[in-house]
């Protein structure tokens, strides 16, 4: 270990000596990237229904020990993923004694070290001609100041690490097959893709879509030593060590499965393949895998411009053509192209919306595939091309900075639930109460953390219990205009198994009403 130690500082000091500009311009780029996800980021973070639930998790976690064994539920399909995330969560809570910034403040970090790896894997996978790695300094740039990327890199969210460990996967598995069968290392680097798939997994189960590009290149790699037995029994070996640690990390889940009738397995087959759209399944399949696309490198690559979305789309499939006929699409290029190719066409079986961090799997992708080009562009004698990339990528960065904090307004998402729920402690008297929201979220969890951290008296009505956990008074927070509260003809459950109600009092709270609902009967 001493001697990786050592061998590492005198890499880490060499290139230093070496790549002065380059060096300088990373930090500039770490830098960028830090303050974009660190800026007020307690006024920028989200903070709804999914955030709520998890600090009340792990919250419960650390001070009650009491370990989850399964992860958050996913928004659509009736899936429950790993536990993971709320594990990686418990530390930073902690630290924050216990304020939900905490595990933003983690992510936004994960996110800057995402952008160095962008930086890193490019500068491998792509070198340049020149001595700074410019296709590498230029897309890990774009990746620090996208805005899309910084959304999902400042907010406590177990879909926001999938970039970070999807990359590391990818990147594991090219240093297995760059292995060519030597020993060293390899094991090393399939026990860190097993571990890296397991968060990815448990991150968003669209990581599925990872699995048939791992699996190629292991097969790769399988088939470039079969000659050598020795060789062979070890990366075989290495490989089953890594699989049982990956199947360890994910045992919770199959426990979980066996215990309720395949419930995962299940909703997971029908979120690949229900279908909702109309038309010819192969056109409204193709349609999708285009649109897909568009909004991949649009949403993420190109500042959320339709325009130059579309103009990256084209020219990456001409830049693919272009190496498939120049006999690059092998190595790192085959790599990349999977990772892409088989993600959208995996996606697009999916037939609902696909939002933002579906994607997640893919982030980094598209910029690498930038890298690529524009490495090609800039070793090239080519003073036309060169001229149109740098217009298109000063483009790219000036809608993006538009985009970026603080030159938008943040959405002050906690600090309204830490002011709302002020209110209710304050106006409950110190008396128990029962709390409910309405609003598209469902977003009690938000108010109910703050209301017991505080030691509130807040109780969680139960129907099998009524008579323990009904109080005199519920508090409702409407997050809609007045026009559409009715708290009393609320469906929420929270609200019903109150009982018949009446509106006690009211106030104007950030935007919303807080309502004092009291029973029908009482006087």
């Amino acid at each position: 270990m001493k001697l990786i130690i050592n061998n590492l500082k005198f890499k880490i000091t060499n290139f230093i000596k070496h790549n002065k500009t380059e060096v300088l311009l990373l930090i500039l780029i770490l830098s960028v990237a830090a303050f974009f996800r660190l800026y007020r980021i307690s006024d920028y973070m989200t903070f709804l229904s999914d955030e709520g639930r998890d600090v009340i998790i792990v919250r419960r976690f650390i001070t009650e020990l009491h370990p989850p064994l399964i992860g958050p539920g996913t928004s659509v399909g009736n899936m429950y993923l790993g536990p993971l995330y709320y594990y990686m969560m418990a530390p930073a809570l902690l630290l924050a004694n216990f304020s939900p910034v905490g595990p933003a403040i983690q992510i936004a970090l994960l996110g800057v070290v995402t952008v160095f790896f962008v930086w890193f894997v490019g500068r491998k996978w792509f070198p340049s001609g020149e001595k700074v790695a410019w296709g590498a300094l230029i897309v890990a740039g774009l990746y620090a100041i996208s805005p899309t990327v910084i959304d999902f890199s400042r907010s406590s969210w177990n879909p926001n690490i999938m970039p970070f460990f999807s990359l590391l996967s990818i990147y594991s598995i090219w240093k297995v097959y760059e292995s060519r069968g030597a020993l060293r290392g390899v094991g090393c680097w399939l026990i860190t893709l097993g571990i890296s798939y397991a968060f990815v997994l448990q991150s968003h189960y669209l990581g599925l879509l990872l699995a048939p590009t791992l699996f190629v290149f292991w097969l790769l790699t399988l088939f470039k030593i079969k000659n050598d037995k020795l060789v062979k029994a070890i990366f075989v070996r290495s490989s089953l060590l890594a699989f049982l640690l990956f199947a360890l990390l994910m045992s919770p889940l199959l426990i979980f499965d066996i215990r309720h009738n395949w419930q995962n397995y299940n909703a997971i087959k029908i979120f690949f393949t229900s279908s909702r759209d109309v038309g010819l399944p192969l056109l409204a399949y193709l349609s999708k895998i285009w649109t897909t696309s568009l909004m991949l490198f649009t949403n993420l690559l190109m500042a959320k411009n339709m325009y130059l979305g579309t103009l990256a789309v084209l020219v990456s499939i001409i830049f693919l053509g272009w190496i498939y006929k120049k006999h690059f699409l092998r190595g790192a290029y085959l790599l990349l192209f999977l990772w892409i190719a088989v993600g959208l066409i995996g996606i697009a079986a999916y037939r609902g919306q696909i939002y933002d961090h579906y994607l997640g799997f893919l982030f980094p992708a598209p910029f690498l595939l930038l890298g690529a080009f524009a490495q090609k562009v800039l070793d090239s004698k080519n003073l036309l091309a060169k001229i149109l990339f740098s217009l298109t990528i000063g483009c790219v960065v000036f809608f993006s900075l538009q985009n970026d904090p603080p030159f938008v307004n943040p959405g002050y998402q906690m600090p309204r639930v830490i002011s709302v729920a002020k209110v209710i402690q304050e106006k409950a008297g110190g008396a128990k109460f029962n709390l409910a929201a309405i609003s598209d979220f469902d977003d009690r969890s938000v108010y109910l953390y703050f209301l017991t951290i505080w030691g509130a008296r807040v109780v969680d009505t139960d129907p099998s219990t009524s008579e323990f956990t009904q109080t005199d008074q519920l508090f409702v927070v409407c997050e809609y205009e007045k026009s559409r509260c009715d708290p009393t003809h609320s469906p929420s459950a929270w609200i019903t198994r109150f009982g018949w109600t009446k509106i006690v009092d009211e106030w104007e709270v950030w935007g919303g009403t807080l309502y004092k609902l009291g029973h029908a009967n009482s006087k």
